[in-house]
């Protein structure tokens, strides 16, 4: 599989990251280390996971992610040095204690999390280090407009910035990124890099698929120019562009056995939830099967043809799922096909932002 540059950095990542979020909660561990290898023998270099992570997010399973990361770098042998990893510090709360108490994000937080996932990973170094969700008030994780009256910040993005470049200089982070950013923050980030002469962000992980194409307003412009590369996550917008929820709700006991919204009660009230992002999705994924296509295949190949996207990052629970989605990327959208999905989008807008 090829590689391409990670934005202004000397990371080489595949087009197609290994998202974890899964393992630990709906993936065991026997599981998880056989999904990574079969990742790793079709030639996915990129791993992605977070201090948070298992999803949903509870204390008994906080930091359960990397820990099987961790040992199955342990058990595998030179296999850490042959892969892009990485991985996030928590933002704010947000009503996880276990993460952190508080409402902020201090530099000595962003030190310890670091320190914390290390010992998780058991590695010396972490490839890409990012900030999970901004320290600031941001419109994400369904809220759409930006409300100054919810402003809590504490740590200024310089102090941030600050506290990132020890790890770096300490040799314990190779570079750092962003996630769920809006465009001011990532020229912020950059900006304060340049300005102070530390580590300037090379990539920002947000949201991007058929429902929600946010990233192209403006912050496509903005990373392109200051060379931020995407990372784009949820691109089967957390189930709904793979057909599964076309027969039913997405809703408790009407989704389908075992599918990961169903066991999301916040997932469900916000952003990809909502009766527009399922109607959208249902009419989409017709879209793909009238082009021959399964709605997997156009959803993650979309994805592969915009010049937006540096790395997709795929979410699996089993190995045929794995397969099927590396097996979407292969898929060949026409032009006529293409200007079918502007157009729905123009209809339909971003129902799941």
């Amino acid at each position: 599989m090829k590689t391409l540059q990670l934005g202004q950095s000397d990371l080489h990542v595949t087009p197609i990251c290994l998202g974890t979020m899964t393992f630990g909660e709906q993936v065991d561990e026997p599981t998880a280390h056989a999904i990574l290898d079969r990742a790793v023998e079709r030639g996915i270099n990129f791993l992605d996971t977070a201090e948070m992570y298992a999803v949903p997010a509870r204390a008994e399973t906080f930091g359960a992610t990397e820990t099987i990361l961790g040992n199955w770098f342990a058990s595998r042998p030179g296999l850490r040095a042959k892969t892009v990893l990485a991985t996030k510090v928590a933002g704010p709360s947000r009503g996880m204690p276990w993460v952190r108490e508080g409402k902020g994000m201090t530099p000595a937080d962003i030190v310890a999390s670091c320190e914390a996932s290390l010992r998780r990973l058991q590695t010396d170094v972490i490839d890409l280090y990012q900030i999970h969700w901004p320290e600031r008030h941001v419109p994400a994780f369904g809220t759409q407009y930006y409300d100054p009256a919810k402003e809590t910040s504490q740590t200024p993005i310089h102090a941030q910035l600050d506290a990132l470049a020890g790890l770096v200089r300490a040799g314990k982070v190779r570079h750092i990124g962003l996630s769920n950013e809006t465009p001011y923050g990532v020229h912020e980030f950059v900006r304060l890099a340049e300005q102070h002469g530390l580590p300037r962000v090379v990539s920002v992980q947000n949201p991007y698929c058929l429902i929600n194409r946010s990233y192209e307003n403006a912050l496509d412009e903005t990373c392109h120019r200051l060379k931020v590369g995407l990372l784009a996550y949820s691109p089967l917008g957390f189930g709904l562009l793979t057909g599964k929820y076309d027969a039913s709700g997405t809703e408790g006991p009407n989704a389908p056995a075992g599918a990961r919204i169903a066991s999301y009660a916040s997932v469900r009230k916000q952003r990809w939830g909502r009766p527009e992002a399922l109607a959208a999705a249902r009419r989409y994924n017709a879209l793909a099967r009238d082009h021959g296509l399964s709605p997997t295949q156009m959803a993650l190949a979309f994805c592969a043809t915009k010049w937006q996207v540096a790395s997709t990052i795929i979410g699996v629970t089993s190995l045929a799922q794995l397969e099927e989605d590396i097996g979407a990327f292969g898929a060949t959208l026409s032009p006529e096909l293409l200007a079918a999905i502007d157009v729905l989008r123009w209809e339909m807008g971003d129902p799941a932002i």
